[in-house]
């Protein structure tokens, strides 16, 4: 095989519509835009969503809820998932993407929640700590440090 004798795959690409080329191709006086009209004009035809005047669905319809461009997303981590690591283990949440246990769509930072039990003692570094977690951890005697 050379360069020069690669082609493409049959059936790949076809050939441009020649229109206004005679009455005999099928695309000839009007070239497949039939009899005036906006859509046969040079440049015609409406905008997306444009419904004849008619007032458009979008705007009939009523306007619901509220994005808080300052929300803030935190990843969570709740403690049965913590369960996994043995006792003595430093939980990061750079350890946790790693692991894959969180992702890295938050744009805070990790918060523990106090859903599942906890029995192992671990050091875990987060950016928030619901109350419960915290004393959850803390019970089981690990440590629930807050990073800045």
């Amino acid at each position: 095989m050379r360069i020069h004798t690669l082609t493409p795959k049959d059936g790949s690409t076809t050939k441009p519509k020649r229109l206004g080329r005679g009455t005999g191709s099928g695309l000839g006086k009007t070239s497949g835009k039939g009899h005036k009209g906006q859509w046969a004009r040079s440049g015609g035809g409406v905008r997306r969503g444009f419904e004849g005047g008619t007032m458009p669905l979008i705007r009939r319809l009523p306007k619901r809820g509220f994005h808080n461009k300052f929300e803030k997303t935190y990843a969570i981590i709740n403690l049965n998932e913590l369960e996994k690591f043995d006792n003595g283990t430093t939980v990061t949440p750079e350890l946790l993407l790693d692991m894959g246990i969180v992702n890295n769509k938050s744009n805070v930072g990790l918060k523990v929640l106090a859903v599942g039990t906890l029995t192992k003692s671990l050091t875990v570094y987060a950016h928030k700590f619901s109350e419960k977690a915290k004393v959850a951890i803390e019970n089981a005697g690990g440590k629930a440090e807050v990073i800045e």
